[in-house]
């Protein structure tokens, strides 16, 4: 219990540094694209804070594995973190630490509350234009067929392609731009519809609450209007000689008059 309570403080103290770092990731992802005339020791430095990055969110999830209670549980709990940890060790592209930072950001984002989790979500959405904007637009920028050269064209192709509206005015002709367009599509619908969800459900607890109130306010008018039936039937049976019949309490807090 001590264990699985350690991971949870850690991963409470940890959340928000670690999506500030998500934040320096995109910087330092998006500089060499948007400026790739800039001299290279901005683009060393922009790689070196990329792997740094990566690096501190794979020795985030190594700390969690080590507090946990279950390892193995939670290494089969938490299959793309495992992925999102090793994929760029195989083959060192920055596509794949982008797409490694991005698993491991939105795990720790999916562990706020419901109102948390849906600005999380929003800011997961506008992330996910940023940075598939960015990626498209490094892999077609160069292509010889390539219809999308500037930064515009790639958030216009985003913004089409996260709500599946595909004008066709912009899309990818290379094989990992497809594979980008394919996996923006289905990353957009699914947190589209956490943010329909969420806000269904906020609307839902909220309309649930007031039901309950309504609920309490008409259980206790009807327990007055039971009080005040009784006291006037004892008031006519006292006016008419009759004995006063006993009467417990009830839970207006009404007392029964005495004879």
């Amino acid at each position: 219990m001590k264990q699985q309570t350690a991971q949870v403080r850690w991963e409470r103290r940890t959340q928000n540094p670690l999506l500030a770092l998500a934040v320096v990731f995109a910087v330092a992802y998006a500089v060499p694209i948007v400026a790739p005339d800039a001299p290279a020791g901005v683009h060393r430095a922009c790689s070196a804070t990329e792997w740094v990055v990566w690096a501190v969110f794979a020795a985030d999830y190594l700390v969690r594995l080590v507090l946990a209670p279950a390892k193995w549980l939670f290494v089969r709990s938490h299959p793309l973190d495992l992925l999102a940890v090793l994929l760029p060790l195989v083959r060192p592209l920055r596509l794949l630490r982008l797409v490694s930072t991005l698993l491991l950001a939105g795990h720790r984002a999916r562990m706020a509350s419901q109102i948390g989790l849906t600005a999380h979500v929003g800011g997961a959405v506008v992330g996910l234009l940023m940075f598939g904007s960015l990626a498209v637009l490094e892999v077609e920028r160069d292509a010889p067929e390539g219809n999308i050269k500037t930064l515009g064209d790639a958030v216009w192709w985003s913004f089409t392609t996260m709500t599946t509206v595909g004008y066709g005015d912009h899309s990818p002709t290379t094989g990992l731009g497809r594979v980008l367009a394919v996996g923006l599509m289905l990353s957009g619908i699914a947190l589209l519809g956490v943010v329909t969800a969420n806000i269904a459900a906020w609307f839902i607890s909220r309309f649930e609450r007031d039901d309950a109130h309504e609920r309490r306010q008409t259980a206790l008018l009807e327990a007055l209007t039971r009080e005040v039936g009784e006291l006037r039937a004892e008031v006519g049976r006292l006016h008419a000689g009759e004995p006063a019949v006993p009467r417990q309490a009830s839970g207006s807090g009404v007392s029964s008059p005495t004879p």
